[in-house]
């Protein structure tokens, strides 16, 4: 019996192989993700741990080092403001090298010993997110006393203590950015497999055990953890909306 082919005359076979091996690669990585398989839960929540830790430091400085910016005149304000928002588009592999050589054993911070390590993940994550939640919080600090700074500055508000009350004036705005921080940080990979190691049940999170899995060819794992990723990243996208919506209310009842 002739093998059935294509108009072009190719066998249909290797094409029906691939996308059956697809098909049962997909259906058993949700079946992992439904049975909450242990090591999937394991990446997840070491990621989420890095991610959130990271985005909750760089919040903490960056907000002020942002709102700082915005009402602080002083030389060179110009040039630190577009060496920022150049940083917005920093490689994270540029990252990961510049932790790496701070934290090795030869490093300026080589005697903390925490090279391939969670924290060494965090301060990767965090140098990554700030420039992100400086730049935009700094501009959102701008924007928001270009509007009703002249109102604070009537009660006698120090320059800095008025940005600080427009953050938390525009807290919508500022969880928007937060929210955009955490998302870059999840779905990063370069910087913490080079400072992380990706060593198994220590620093292995979601991206950099995609990319060991599928280096395997180990599709299911890969693709029960891609699932999470979106499942992750839609949802930030979800509370995004929220944030934004909720934004236009308060604005209206503010004014």
């Amino acid at each position: 019996m002739c093998r059935r082919r294509s108009d072009n005359g190719a066998p249909l076979e290797p094409t029906r192989r691939y996308v059956s091996a697809f098909s049962e690669s997909l259906l058993t990585a949700v079946t992992l993700v439904l049975q909450a398989d242990p090591v999937l839960l394991r990446t997840v929540a070491l990621s989420l741990a890095v991610s959130a830790s990271a985005c909750a430091i760089a919040a903490g400085l960056g907000l002020a080092a942002g709102a700082w910016l915005a009402v602080i005149a002083f030389p060179g304000r110009r040039v630190l403001i577009a060496a920022l928002n150049t940083l917005l588009a920093l490689p994270s592999v540029v990252v990961g090298l510049i932790v790496y050589l701070l934290l090795s054993r030869s490093g300026p911070l080589g005697a903390w010993g925490i090279l391939f390590t969670p924290g060494a993940m965090v301060i990767a994550q965090t140098v990554l997110v700030l420039p992100v939640i400086g730049a935009l919080s700094r501009q959102l600090v701008a924007d928001s006393l270009r509007d009703g700074g002249d109102q604070l500055r009537s009660m006698g508000a120090r320059p800095f203590t008025a940005a600080l009350l427009m953050l938390l004036h525009e807290r919508w705005a500022v969880a928007t950015i937060l929210l955009t921080a955490f998302g870059r940080a999840i779905s990063e990979v370069g910087a913490v497999m080079i400072v992380g190691g990706n060593i198994d049940g220590v620093t292995r999170v979601i991206t950099t055990t995609i990319a060991l899995e599928t280096s395997k060819g180990d599709l299911p794992l890969a693709l029960a953890l891609g699932l999470v990723l979106l499942a992750i990243v839609g949802a930030i996208n979800g509370l995004i909306g929220i944030a934004q919506r909720a934004q236009g209310p308060a604005l209206a009842g503010a004014r």
